[in-house]
């Protein structure tokens, strides 16, 4: 109906909010059995999505482990096509595909190097992250991608909040505690005016996942946050 993929915003947090510590360091807010469930989520999707800070900060392989029904294609959002060669994406290219949404007037010699590596580079129209996003869902529904997982981080997710385009939410919460002003929560971006705005979920899934509870649920039909 929509010419587009099914997108599906995941993220692990504590139970007051955080993704993060002030340090950065986020690895592992939960345990196995919510990883492992992440790694089945994986091997159901089309694509997996991730900005470039979190493949600086996290390294991650973005792979299903074991492998699932799909291969997903890892794609990064990077504006500068920045993706470093020496991370796993890059260096597994070859293994799962890797794709890197850049803004139309990315370095060419960086375009260069990561097509070099069998890394897709598409070259995205708009001045900013919102209007390449919108640029990239169009492009995805024409490849006939039917589920794209978003792992974030939270600036990617709350791009995506803003333009509407989140479908579904993987919530997976673990019983620990943070604090801190500073530590991230898992959805950035400018947020939504008023409480009376908030985006709310339907046809919700509440389960326990070892320590951890995992909160399932749909956007709520024609609801937009813009």
């Amino acid at each position: 109906t929509t010419g587009r993929p099914w997108m599906i915003a995941k993220w692990a947090m504590t139970l007051d909010g955080k993704i993060a510590a002030i340090d950065g360091s986020s690895q592992w807010i939960t345990g196995p059995e919510a990883r492992a469930a992440v790694h089945a989520l994986r091997g159901r999707v089309d694509a997996i999505v991730v900005g470039r800070g979190t493949v600086e900060r996290d390294d991650p392989l973005l792979t299903a482990r074991p492998a699932g029904a799909r291969t997903a294609t890892r794609i990064v959002l990077d504006a500068g096509a920045n993706l470093p060669l020496t991370s796993k994406l890059a260096r597994t290219a070859g293994e799962a595909p890797v794709l890197v949404a850049a803004a139309s007037d990315a370095p060419a010699e960086r375009v260069a190097a990561l097509r070099s590596r069998r890394i897709e580079v598409l070259l995205l129209p708009g001045a900013d992250r919102g209007a390449r996003l919108e640029t990239l869902l169009n492009e995805l529904g024409r490849r006939q991608t039917t589920n794209v997982l978003v792992e974030g981080g939270s600036a990617v997710l709350g791009s995506l909040l803003a333009c509407g385009a989140i479908d579904e939410v993987f919530a997976f919460v673990a019983p620990k505690l943070l604090g801190g002003a500073a530590a991230p929560g898992p959805v950035g971006g400018p947020g939504l005016a008023t409480i009376a705005h908030a985006v709310p979920l339907k046809r919700l899934e509440l389960s326990c996942l070892g320590p951890d509870l995992l909160l399932r649920g749909h956007v709520a039909p024609g609801v937009c946050a813009r």
